[in-house]
């Protein structure tokens, strides 16, 4: 589609982007690849998609694909990350949707999130939506540490097709992922001005019943559990963080 451009920001990702792309062919007028300087083959792999790949050295989530943003051509734009694949479903809807768009700026598309190899259908990432699909002119990107939100000017719609987002491999992509996030998220909880508070590592056993019980993800077994216990875990331990930083940061007093 000509008028579609596809961005994603990426480092290492030779692993999980030839499905990514791969997923690409045919709906992409052009596909825009910002590369951390990676040491992989992630460069190499993209180009022979016939990606466009330009190099940024990461700042943040939202100036790396603001980034992107900028450097896209098309009136749409399909935001990915190299971990996820576009199904052939949803490939056809936004064919059929950018035909004729109405007066919506933008879309919503659903998920269908992969942990450890297995699909999760059950917990609090199952009914995931995020919104992916914007005019290039209406929308942009807060630069944020991690998390960044796209803002759009103008309504937006949901797709009925899904992404399907494989989130970890096995466990040491896990945690070297989990330490990154954490220490990114607390550092930006400290510029915001947020405080440590004692209770916050007892969100811990709520978290955990919200996400395991309340939100049904024991029906997902095994996979269920750890990724309800992960999850509550990384909600302490970013708070946990943030009190370091608290302790060590100059004129600065952490609570016990």
């Amino acid at each position: 589609m000509e008028e579609l451009s596809v961005i994603i920001i990426a480092r290492n990702e030779e692993a999980d982007l030839p499905a990514c792309l791969q997923g690409l062919l045919g709906l992409a007028g052009e596909i825009v690849l910002v590369d951390d300087f990676s040491t992989d083959a992630t460069t190499a792999i993209a180009e022979r998609h016939g990606a466009r790949v330009l190099k940024r050295r990461f700042d943040t989530y939202g100036g790396q694909k603001q980034f992107a943003l900028d450097n896209a051509t098309r009136t749409w734009v399909l935001n990915v990350d190299a971990d996820e694949v576009v199904s052939p479903e949803l490939g056809k809807e936004i064919e059929a949707v950018l035909r004729d768009p109405g007066d919506k700026a933008g879309f919503e598309i659903p998920f269908r999130v992969h942990f450890l190899g297995r699909r999760l259908r059950f917990g609090r990432g199952a009914s995931e939506k995020h919104l992916r699909l914007f005019r290039r002119d209406r929308a942009g990107y807060s630069v944020r540490a991690v998390h960044e939100r796209l803002a759009v000017d103008g309504p937006v719609g949901v797709l009925r097709a899904h992404i399907d987002h494989h989130t970890y491999s096995d466990l040491h992509e896990y945690f070297d992922k989990f330490n990154r996030y954490t220490s990114l998220i607390a550092a930006q909880k400290l510029e915001r001005g947020e405080r440590f508070r004692p209770w916050h590592v007892l969100r811990f056993p709520f978290e955990f019943l919200s996400r395991y019980v309340l939100r049904l993800g024991f029906l997902d077994g095994w996979h269920g559990f750890l990724a309800a216990f992960l999850a509550s875990f990384y909600t302490t331990v970013k708070y946990l963080k943030l009190w370091d930083l608290q302790r060590r940061a100059p004129g600065r007093k952490a609570r016990p």
